[in-house]
């Protein structure tokens, strides 16, 4: 059995937005399926199949949330975090300097 040691992950690859586009034209017009083209390309079947699906909700032919949707999103959840911390800093000095008034 091996262990953590002896089995070595692949490293994370990134890859532009352009050559997603390119694979996922591939896959629609080459009539190989997405494990033949993912295995021609040293790709994981994962990421092609992610990238087919997530163009095919940015496209408008399947129901989900689009990437400029998905990028908005992470942008307000971390605007909301940083005016939840700015609001326990001002609750926290108000309290502090309520005491000191007293």
């Amino acid at each position: 059995m091996e262990t953590m040691e002896q089995r070595r992950k692949r490293p994370r690859r990134s890859f532009s937005d352009e050559y997603k586009a390119e694979v996922v034209e591939l896959c629609r017009t080459s009539g190989k399926s997405i494990s033949e083209m993912s295995q021609d390309l040293g790709l994981t079947v994962s990421a092609v199949r992610r990238w087919v699906a997530q163009a095919g909700i940015d496209g408008g032919r399947r129901p989900g949330m689009t990437s400029d949707e998905h990028q908005e999103l992470v942008q307000l959840r971390k605007e909301n975090r940083v005016l939840r911390e700015e609001r326990d800093i001002l609750k926290r000095a108000t309290a502090f300097f309520a005491k000191e008034t007293r």
